[in-house]
């Protein structure tokens, strides 16, 4: 090889190695995302919820279905064709992903004996396809608490095997949270038996239950646990919380090789409750700060 080609070679592969870390790193997908609730930001199915959670810092937005009531099914604003593009036009604008929708009707609804759950649960999955969302969330609430009323088990079981394949034929996942542990879940979803069916895990269960944050989450595996509400019952931030320890959390789910959405739900400040900007903001500047900094 002649000098001059030699020296030209050489120049032009110091070039590359200078532009090489920041075309890896662009090209890097995020383990962990963070999202906010619009329910919790007070915002529910206001497509003002989009640009708050943008300026809260948050990667993207968990969107409830609205209420349940007496009605027979959702108070669904998502429905219309025309809200829909306007939710997924704001976001693309924003760069905010809608990372899951939420059923939190069934909170303080009974998904055990409930008339119609085909149609409830099948109008939010028909709008998952509508608007390409993969992740739902279905508590199974007050009335389908299972550590309270195990009764309850038969019946929750057998529904959730009746919206299973409505989920595996759409290619969605709904994630159940539920007040069991996580050996209870693990024999829950095997009685299911399907993939479409797995845990929204909550940390605050877990914490409020006495049990071991870290332990829950490996019993459960990173093949269970479609999302997680990274909260713990509202009182102070997640940063000066002292029973939950976040980095440690971060290195079991890293070990795991779980990845996805972290969605803040509560662990508000006591004395300003309603100071969403403060409160989410700061939970989610931390969250960030954890997950997406290493």
């Amino acid at each position: 090889m002649k000098r001059r080609t030699f020296l030209s070679l050489l120049t032009l592969s110091g070039a590359l190695s200078h532009w090489a870390p920041p075309l890896l790193a662009k090209g890097k997908k995020q383990c962990y995302k963070v999202a906010v609730i619009d329910l919790m930001i007070l915002k529910r199915q206001k497509l003002s919820a989009l640009p708050l959670a943008k300026e809260i810092g948050a990667d993207g937005l968990e969107v409830d279905m609205g209420g349940l009531g007496d009605r027979p099914t959702f108070d669904n604003k998502l429905a219309e064709p025309a809200i829909r593009t306007q939710y997924l036009d704001k976001a693309k604008e924003l760069n905010l992903e809608i990372c899951s929708l939420a059923m939190t009707g069934f909170y303080s609804q009974s998904f055990a004996k409930r008339d119609g759950i085909e149609k409830t649960v099948g109008d939010c999955i028909e709008t998952m396809k509508q608007m390409g969302i993969k992740t739902a969330f279905l508590p199974m609430g007050v009335q389908g608490d299972l550590v309270k009323s195990p009764e309850l088990r038969p019946q929750i079981i057998e529904r959730l095997k009746r919206i299973a394949p409505m989920a595996e034929k759409a290619g969605v996942v709904i994630g159940i949270e539920t007040a069991l542990s996580a050996a209870e879940e693990v024999k829950l979803l095997d009685e299911v038996g399907s993939k479409a069916i797995q845990i929204y895990f909550n940390f605050s269960n877990a914490l409020e239950a006495g049990r071991d944050v870290n332990e829950e989450l490996k019993i459960l595996g990173k093949n269970r646990i479609c999302q997680i509400h990274c909260t713990d019952k509202d009182g102070v931030w997640l940063e000066n919380n002292t029973r939950l320890d976040m980095k440690k959390v971060k290195a079991t789910l890293d070990k795991m090789g779980w990845k996805g959405w972290l969605v803040i739900e509560r662990s508000r400040d006591a004395a300003k409750p309603r100071d969403v900007k403060g409160n989410f903001g700061a939970n989610t500047r931390f969250m960030k700060s954890i997950f997406q900094n290493a």
